[in-house]
């Protein structure tokens, strides 16, 4: 037989695009259309229902950028429609290709109760199945011109990213409004076409069932009448029932979907406006819920479950149904999906604490899976926490992005720092956005890596990044493909079902140790600086919060602000979420975020201030209390305690021979050149040297940054290859414990304070870089004359080592890495330590030196960034960090030093000599991470401890107040069943940790 495979699928495609397509409507009446253009920001419904409208035609443009429009569509069944199904065609102008990033709707009755959510992929609303004949019809649609940032040409600056300069152009050109008739038959036809063709698409050529296919295609074809598809089509369907009849045979994939909608709480959209989208998307996906009875939708982040439920009560209603009758599934247990690299150990674990708790308060539903498909990568710190939190399985997809090395493995067990195992899946269908594609789906077979042991994956379903979900197509074709040969089988599922399923046929599966690295986006670390200081300043304020208001509470019975807390806490935790931590999202989501922290920081320093006040007594006492905030003791005041501060010795300053200036404190001796730069760091007790010889440290160098895609996102390796050391000086003046220095490169001034401080080993400094550079990447670099294989960077409750080589590709392509507060580079005996208040990224390269043979290791620490997309105006402005170099430094010390750079003393007047604490820990490897009452408002002390140096360590937890009873809990404060309490030995705790576990103590007050 002849070769007529491409003359059959060119038919194929020309007719279903040209004739099949335009038949499933073959009769239609324009809609009468009326619109109010709201003013300024979106108003509420019955506002918007009773606005004054005006006529609007088809082919009008319509909505400024941002903007909200209130379309009124009316119009009257034809009477000869009568018995067939009728459905409104709604088409704000949407381009098909991009659903999520375009305008959309959500249409409403005029008594203000929502029908579904129009979008590019989600046009229609059903009128009636079948209508009688002369129905009016009367529609409301909120219609939101949401501009379109990321277009055809990706990552061109664009001033649209902020209502403040995205001008008023309309945006949209109403392209239909219609009343027509929905031939179901033929929109079936075109599922049957769709899957088939797709399928035979991606089956082997010497195969017989792909030629099977295509004889049944050329066949259903020839029986298409082109001038009356709608009369034909059930005959064409008929022909190709025999080959849709065919099973999948035993051995087949086995693809669960679950329905989906991957809705990011920011991105190319504010916040404001992503509580509508989630709206939309809801209306649509409980909608097609009442009509497809085996579909399962899955929705994370329980903060978009609060939006909807204050802002439209009306969906939250049919949610909670849906929820009730397990269709409509809460998965993640997380507040948002946050990233994982950047929040601090506390941050991490109350991301599970107010999702779980959200989720068990609304629907009595207690999460086993953490969901995080576009996370940036994994800290090794996230098994411990999600375990702690109750839950045992983890999803992402995010993986599937490395550009350099190939993760081997779809479902294995994921160890994190302590040694805790998660069941983790990355879905092999490489999206979480899948639209049911033979494509995706025979992808999805073919790139399992675990075939052979076990046969089971998932597929993320629905249209998503913003919103929109599962469509009806989607089900369709999941319907034809539940059991089809050629195809893996697809039925729909809860994601836990499908864990469950996965879980149990893979007894054995293989272990991944460590951070799970993202080999992309690797820039998120460092854009948006502001963002990172807000989110760093709001973690450790809220430490200071709830340490003092609990200490105030237990001491002096002052009030516990639960409320406010809680409430604090989710704005933080929101501003976690993926895109706006990482710096990835427009220009009015980073200056809302600037807003916000600056808040947030006023009302928690009101609540530190008024639990110390408490405290501390009358302020005309005279007394002067250094509260001391961090876990360990600092100035002579003991952890979590408030007293009088001790002082150090002085710190001398003199000439240094060739220019500069020598700091001297007894400890260490620093040597600054003519230059402003660290010549020398020598640690006077180890008789050690700390900069590289030859080298300089505190050196500022800027690069070339222009990444090959994903501006804020991305930095890419080429950008090492150009650097300008940034040595010209305009200013070194003497201060009092160090000296001021002041630079001007480009068009831009960095000011630096290099100080010592009494009794300290630690050189401290604070930079402010007034910036107006543009793609541009600043980095500061400390060359240690230091030998390691590997260093250590903090990250939740613990560090990970990372290699300081590149002996692997693995290895190389961690050229800018993260850390919270510290990075440590140590040979036997001997450790420097990098500490600072806000910053993440950073690298670490090693050299040998020709000179001595010696290695330098050089520490960078990345500083700002300037991409112009998708905020072409990045980081513009005044930035202020402050760093810490600790020369002879151990891990403990490194752990201390961060803690202390960023838990800056307080100090009060008052009539009370000193405070004492509610906890204390004789072993400073065991960290205090939170102390606060707990959360259900019993009054119980909750304490949160971890081994922070990675060994094993006893600890002696003393209780400054009397306790009757102690249970150690989940990170929920929930009793552990399988775990034996220690006993209470007068007023004490005696624990035994392994490597960086964390343990929750739960005290009940006597």
């Amino acid at each position: 037989m002849h070769d007529d495979r491409s003359l059959i699928e060119g038919r194929l495609k020309r007719v279903l695009d040209e004739r099949v397509r335009p038949a499933v409507y073959p009769e239609s009446v324009p809609l009468d259309i009326a619109v109010w253009n709201a003013p300024g920001e979106p108003v509420p419904v019955e506002e918007g229902l009773a606005g004054p409208v005006e006529p609007v035609a088809v082919g009008d443009r319509w909505g400024a950028p941002w903007g909200t429009s209130w379309f009124r569509v009316s119009g009257t069944v034809p009477e000869k429609w009568a018995g067939r199904t009728v459905e409104a065609i709604l088409d704000l102008g949407f381009d098909e290709n991009m659903p999520g990033f375009q305008c959309e709707g959500l249409v409403y009755r005029p008594d203000g109760t929502p029908v579904k959510g129009l979008n590019p992929r989600n046009q229609w609303v059903r009128i009636g199945a079948p209508v009688a004949g002369g129905e009016e019809v009367l529609l409301h649609i909120e219609a939101a011109s949401n501009p379109v940032i990321l277009d055809y040409h990706p990552f061109l600056p664009t001033q649209l990213g902020d209502k403040e300069t995205a001008g008023s152009e309309p945006q949209y050109t109403l392209a239909r409004m219609d009343l027509a008739v929905f031939d179901r038959t033929v929109w079936e036809l075109i599922q049957d076409f769709e899957v088939l063709g797709e399928l035979m698409a991606e089956l082997p050529l010497d195969g017989a069932r792909r030629w099977e296919i295509l004889r049944a295609i050329g066949h259903a074809l020839d029986a298409i009448d082109l001038q009356d598809v709608n009369g034909t089509a059930a005959v064409a369907r008929e022909r190709l029932a025999g080959v849709l009849a065919t099973p999948a045979p035993a051995t087949a994939h086995r693809l669960s979907a679950v329905g989906h909608a991957h809705i990011d709480s920011a991105w190319l959209w504010p916040l404001r406006e992503t509580v509508r989208k989630v709206a939309r998307t809801t209306a649509n996906m409980t909608a097609l819920l009442e009509d497809e009875p085996e579909f399962v939708f899955a929705m994370s982040q329980a903060q978009q479950f609060a939006w909807i439920k204050e802002h439209r009560p009306e969906v939250y209603a049919k949610v909670k149904k849906a929820v009730a009758d397990g269709r409509f599934v809460p998965a993640g247990g997380m507040w948002v999906e946050s990233d994982t690299n950047m929040p601090g150990s506390e941050a991490m674990a109350r991301q599970f604490v107010h999702g779980k708790r959200f989720f068990l308060d609304e629907f009595g539903i207690e999460n086993d899976e953490a969901w995080l498909p576009d996370t940036f990568g994994f800290a090794a710190g996230l098994p411990q926490i999600i375990k702690a939190a109750g839950s045992k399985w983890l999803l992402t997809q995010k993986i599937s992005w490395s550009t350099i090395n190939k993760f081997p493995h779809h479902t294995f067990n994921w160890e994190g720092i302590d040694g805790t195992r998660i069941f983790t899946h990355f879905p092999p269908v490489d999206t979480y956005n899948c639209s049911m594609t033979g494509e995706q789906i025979a992808h999805a077979a073919k790139n399992f890596k675990e075939k052979g042991v076990a046969r089971h994956s998932l597929a993320p379903t629905g249209w998503g990044d913003g919103g929109g979900g599962t469509t009806r197509e989607m089900i369709a074709k999941a319907a034809r493909l539940k059991s089809l040969e050629g195809s893996a089988t697809v039925e729909w599922e809860a994601p836990a079902e499908f864990f469950a399923k996965a879980e149990a046929e893979y007894a054995n599966p293989p272990v991944w140790v460590g951070e799970l690295y993202l080999e992309l986006h690797r820039a998120t670390l460092t854009s948006q600086a502001k963002t990172k200081q807000g989110n760093r300043r709001s973690e450790h304020l809220l430490r200071e919060a709830e340490l003092w208001a609990a200490t105030a509470a237990v001491r002096a019975g002052a009030p516990y602000p639960y409320e406010e807390l809680d409430r604090i806490w989710k704005t933080v935790l929101l501003h976690q979420f993926h895109d706006i931590l990482p710096g990835s999202s427009i220009a009015w989501v980073h200056r809302e975020a600037a807003k916000t922290y600056e808040r947030v920081a006023a009302e928690l320093n009101t609540v530190i201030g008024d639990a110390q006040r408490a405290l501390a007594g009358d302020p005309a006492g005279g007394t002067d209390l250094l509260f001391n905030s961090a876990p360990h003791a600092r100035g002579g005041v003991a952890a979590g305690a408030a007293g009088p501060a001790a002082t150090g010795a002085g710190v001398e300053l003199s000439p240094r021979e060739g220019g500069g200036y020598v700091l001297g404190n007894g400890l260490l001796e620093i040597g600054i050149d003519g230059r402003g730069l660290v010549v020398s760091a020598y640690d006077i007790s180890a008789e050690r040297e700390t900069v590289a010889p030859g080298a300089a440290a505190n050196l500022l160098q800027i690069h070339p940054d222009f990444p090959n895609q994903w501006d804020a996102w991305d930095v890419d390796e080429f950008y090492r290859n150009t650097v300008t050391d940034l040595t010209d000086l305009d200013e070194l003046t003497p201060v009092e414990g160090g000296v001021r220095i002041v630079r001007t490169f480009g068009s831009s001034k960095v000011t630096q304070l290099l100080t010592l401080a009494p009794g300290a080993k630690r050189l401290d400094i604070d930079t402010e870089v007034d910036w107006h550079e543009t793609e541009k990447f600043l980095k500061a670099a400390f060359p240690l004359d230091i030998h390691a294989e590997r260093y250590a960077s903090e990250t939740q409750f613990g560090h990970v080592f990372r290699a300081t080589h590149t002996n692997t590709s693995w290895e190389a392509a961690k050229f800018e890495a993260c850390n919270h507060r510290f990075v440590h580079l140590e040979e036997p005996g001997w450790g420097v330590a990098l500490v600072n208040d806000s910053t993440y990224g950073h690298d670490v390269t090693r050299t040998v030196r020709a000179s001595d043979a010696g290695t330098t290791t050089t520490v960078r620490v990345s500083l700002l960034r300037a991409p112009r997309f998708p905020d072409p105006e990045t980081d513009q402005g005044v930035h202020r960090f402050r760093h810490s170099l600790v020369p002879g430094a151990g891990i403990g010390d490194a752990v201390r030093e961060g803690y202390r750079v960023n838990l800056p003393e307080r100090r009060i007047t008052g009539t009370d000599a000193e405070v004492a604490p509610l906890v204390t820990v004789d072993n400073d490897a065991v960290v205090v991470s939170a102390v606060k009452l707990a959360d259900d408002g019993s009054g119980d002390v909750v304490v949160r401890l971890y081994e922070s140096a990675g060994g094993r360590a006893r600890a002696l937890v003393g209780l400054g107040f009397g306790a009757t009873a102690l249970a150690v809990t989940d990170l929920l404060e929930r009793p552990l069943t399988d775990t034996e309490p220690p006993a209470l030995d007068g007023g004490a705790v005696r624990l035994s940790l392994r490597p960086f576990e964390l343990i929750t103590l739960r005290l009940t007050r006597g």
